[in-house]
C-alpha cells in the first residue's frame, strides 16, 4: 500500500474541524459542491463536483473530535481507496491530517502524488472557511457581471431566438465585464472559449473554471435570431465585510433594502391596481407577476437561512424556475399594489429580524454564517435587476 498526507494547523476547535469532515453542508462550504453523509461506520459519505466529478463510498470510523476513516472510490479511479482525517488539539487550533492510502502498483502511485496536492489545497480552503468563512473557491472566481433568467421553448419561441438551451440574461452589472462587452437584457450566451453553454448554470460555471479576474473569454450569444461572438474580460469580484455580530449584519442588509423598496414603491406611483395586473402578453408577467417572484425569493432566502441555521441544507438536482402557478396564486391572494408592496415588505422586515436573532451557535460557524451574510448583502441587486421588467410592463399597461 501507499499513502500520502496533507497536514494543516487550522486556527479553529477541533470540534470545529471534525464537523467540517462529518457534516454535509460543511462539507460543501470548503471542499465540494454536494455532499451527502452519515457519520458512522457503515454510514455513506456521497460527494460530487460540478463538472461530474464524485466520490461514494462509507465511513468505517467516526470518532468525535478525533478521527475519521472512510471509503474513498471516485469515478475516474480504478478501484476504491481509503482516507483517515485526524484531529489534534495544538494551543488554540486544530492540526488535521489527512492521510490518503491506494493500493500497489505505478498507476496508483502517479495517481496518489495527485491525491496529496489536491488534499493540501483542499486543507488551505478549509482553513480560510473555518478562520474567516471565506470560501476561496468562490471569492477568487471571477465575475461576468450578469443576472441570469429562465430560459426554454417557449420563451426563445417568443423571443425569436433560433436555440432552446443557453443562458438567458435578465440584466448585467454597471462596470463589470458583460456589460462592457455590449450584453444586454434577453441575450442569450450559447458558448464560453469554445464550451457550450446549456440551461443548467453549471455548464457556465464549469466553463469559467480556472480562470481569474483580468483573464479574457470569447463569448458566443444570441441576440434575437441574430448569432454574435464579442471578447469579454473577466471581472475580479467584490467581497463585501460581514459583521460577525447578527445585530450588525442585520443593519447592514437592511439599509440597501430601504432604498430598493423605496424606488419600487416610486414606479407605481400613479398606477392603478387594473394596470399593475395587465400582463402585456400571453406568457410574460405583469408588474403584480413580478412583485409575486420578489416575495417568493424573500421566502426561499428564510429558507434557506433556516436550512443554515439547522445545518441540514437541501440540495436539489437544479435550480427550478418560476412556476406560473405559484405567481398566480400569490397575486390573487394579494391582489391590489398595496397589499402585495406590503407582503413583500413584510417578509423583507421578517428575514431582517430572523438575522438580527441567529443563534451564537451558528455565527461560530463561519463558513455558513458568512455564505449567508455575503448573499444577504447583495439581496437587492435582484430588485434593481427587475425594476425595468416592472416599468416595461406598465407601460404597456397604459
Amino acid at each position: 500500500m501507499t499513502s500520502v498526507q496533507a497536514t494543516k494547523l487550522v486556527r479553529a476547535s477541533v470540534s470545529a474541524a471534525y464537523h467540517a469532515f462529518t457534516n454535509a453542508t460543511a462539507l460543501r462550504e470548503w471542499l465540494c459542491d454536494v455532499a451527502t453523509v452519515v457519520p458512522r461506520p457503515n454510514g455513506r459519505i456521497y460527494l460530487w463536483w460540478n463538472g461530474d466529478f464524485y466520490s461514494s463510498g462509507h465511513f468505517f470510523e467516526a470518532e468525535p473530535d478525533k478521527k475519521v476513516r472512510f471509503r474513498w472510490f471516485s469515478n475516474i479511479d480504478p478501484g476504491p481507496s481509503e482516507i483517515t482525517v485526524s484531529f489534534e488539539t495544538q494551543g488554540e487550533g486544530t492540526l488535521v491530517t489527512m492521510t490518503h492510502t491506494v493500493p500497489e502498483g505505478e498507476d496508483w502511485a502517479k495517481r496518489a502524488e495527485g491525491f496529496g496536492a489536491e488534499w493540501q489545497r483542499s486543507l488551505e480552503n478549509l482553513a480560510s472557511v473555518l478562520e474567516t468563512g471565506k470560501d476561496l473557491r468562490i471569492v477568487n472566481r471571477p465575475m461576468l457581471g450578469i443576472v441570469p433568467s429562465d430560459f426554454n421553448a417557449e420563451i426563445a419561441q417568443h423571443m425569436g431566438v433560433p436555440v432552446t438551451e443557453g443562458l438567458r440574461l435578465d440584466d448585467t452589472v454597471e462596470g463589470m465585464g458583460a456589460r462592457n462587452a455590449g450584453l444586454r437584457k434577453d441575450d442569450v450566451i450559447v458558448g464560453v472559449n469554445g464550451q457550450r453553454i446549456d440551461n443548467d448554470f453549471t455548464s457556465f460555471l464549469n466553463a469559467i473554471r480556472g480562470k481569474k479576474g483580468g483573464d479574457k473569454l470569447t463569448v458566443t450569444f444570441y441576440r434575437g435570431a441574430e448569432k454574435h461572438e464579442v471578447q469579454m474580460e473577466l471581472s475580479r469580484r467584490p467581497v463585501p465585510e460581514v459583521p460577525f455580530d447578527p445585530q450588525e449584519l442585520a443593519k447592514a442588509v437592511h439599509e440597501p433594502y430601504v432604498s430598493a423598496l423605496a424606488d419600487l414603491r416610486q414606479v407605481f406611483a400613479g398606477i392603478s391596481d387594473a394596470q399593475a395586473a395587465k400582463r402585456p402578453q400571453p406568457g410574460e408577467w405583469s408588474a403584480l407577476d413580478t412583485i409575486a417572484h420578489l416575495i417568493h425569493v424573500e421566502r426561499n432566502n428564510r429558507q434557506f437561512i433556516d436550512e443554515l441555521v439547522q445545518g441540514f441544507e437541501r440540495a436539489g438536482d437544479d435550480f427550478g424556475g418560476n412556476i406560473d402557478a405559484h405567481v398566480r396564486a400569490t397575486v390573487q391572494t394579494y391582489p391590489t399594489i398595496e397589499a402585495i408592496l406590503g407582503e413583500l415588505e413584510r417578509n423583507v422586515a421578517e428575514n431582517v429580524a430572523f438575522i438580527g436573532n441567529l443563534p451564537p451557535e451558528f455565527v461560530a460557524r463561519k463558513g455558513s454564517y458568512f455564505r449567508m451574510g455575503w448573499g444577504m448583502l447583495q439581496a437587492t441587486a435582484h430588485i434593481h435587476a427587475h425594476i425595468e421588467q416592472i416599468k416595461a410592463a406598465l407601460a404597456a399597461a397604459k
